[in-house]
């Protein structure tokens, strides 16, 4: 995981001073777990939930309070201040900082969409299928948020039936029993040399 922090940490930044990193993924890939392990290795880079900027009535049409809230400070230099949504409140929290540190975490499902890939140092898309992912995710969720988990699957298939994000992504990202295994993705050029791998084989498990 070290390794892959200072790789990213050399990437050349994105947006502004800032190295935007996503992390993607069906909902219950283990998006929140990586992202956080990512960011400590990375000294404590600061992390986007997206669910801290979708809400009940925009699943994924959040596009526009992101760009406004997060990305057009960021590209300045400036530190972004987001509303959080409260989901058990239904309602939006106090504005909640987010400096444009050298490298930045967004992680959630939509976070490789067609609108912020201009912005992005790097894609990272979870590696499960939707199912096994689903499966995790209502496990984790429980008996109350049934209803809930219904109309997400429906929504998450619309949005990345209309803006997938995996034929994008610049790694695959595996969960194994010990750490992760970092694959080259769809986007990384035939032949070229993966950011985040060994030149002695063609994956690394950190």
């Amino acid at each position: 995981m070290h390794d892959l922090a200072a790789r990213l940490h050399g990437l050349p930044p994105s947006l502004g001073p800032v190295r935007l990193i996503a992390v993607d993924g069906h909902a219950g890939s283990g998006k929140s777990t990586f992202a956080g392990r990512l960011a400590h290795a990375l000294g404590g880079a600061p992390v986007l939930h997206l669910d801290d900027i979708a809400s009940h009535e925009q699943l994924f049409a959040w596009t526009g309070r992101l760009l406004t809230q997060v990305i057009e400070p960021l590209s300045r230099g400036e530190s972004a201040h987001y509303t959080p949504y409260d989901w058990r409140a239904r309602t939006f929290g106090a504005p909640r900082p987010l400096p444009a540190a050298p490298v930045v975490l967004i992680e959630g499902v939509g976070a490789g969409r067609r609108a912020l890939r201009p912005h992005l140092a790097r894609l990272l898309w979870m590696e499960l299928p939707r199912e096994d992912s689903w499966a995790r995710g209502r496990q984790r969720d429980g008996a109350e948020q049934r209803e809930f988990w219904e109309g997400w699957v429906a929504a998450e298939r619309a949005h990345f039936a209309a803006d997938p994000s995996r034929p994008h992504a610049d790694l695959l990202v595996l969960q194994q029993q010990e750490g992760y295994e970092v694959l080259p993705g769809p986007a990384t050029a035939p032949g070229a040399e993966p950011g985040v791998t060994l030149r002695d084989g063609p994956s690394r498990m950190w």
